[in-house]
């Protein structure tokens, strides 16, 4: 499997909107692209609330390269943006057991 963790700021009050846009993600989107395997929003215990972190899991490189790269997920991603107080920090790779 392959896919990204982000490294996410959110701006004050946000979270909550994040997990609502994450939840719309998983109900609309998801059906719609191939090889999507699974997301997460994580928050971490040991924090103030001011870090979380985004991860998504496809099937492989070409099926999460193929959705970075539609338009429908750019316009989801500003969205996101809209609610972090930075760019994310990515990191692409693969997922191992």
């Amino acid at each position: 499997m392959y896919g990204t963790i982000a490294r996410i700021r959110p701006r004050a009050g946000q979270l909550g909107a994040i997990e609502r846009l994450m939840a719309e993600w998983e109900a609309e989107m998801r059906p719609r692209t191939p090889g999507s395997h699974d997301g997460y929003l994580f928050v971490p215990d040991a924090g103030d609330g001011t870090t979380a972190h985004l991860v998504a899991v496809f099937d492989d490189e070409a099926s999460y390269r193929a959705s970075a790269a539609s338009p429908e997920q750019d316009a989801w991603y500003r969205r996101l943006r809209a609610l972090l107080e930075a760019d994310p920090d990515w990191m692409d790779g693969e997922f191992r057991r």
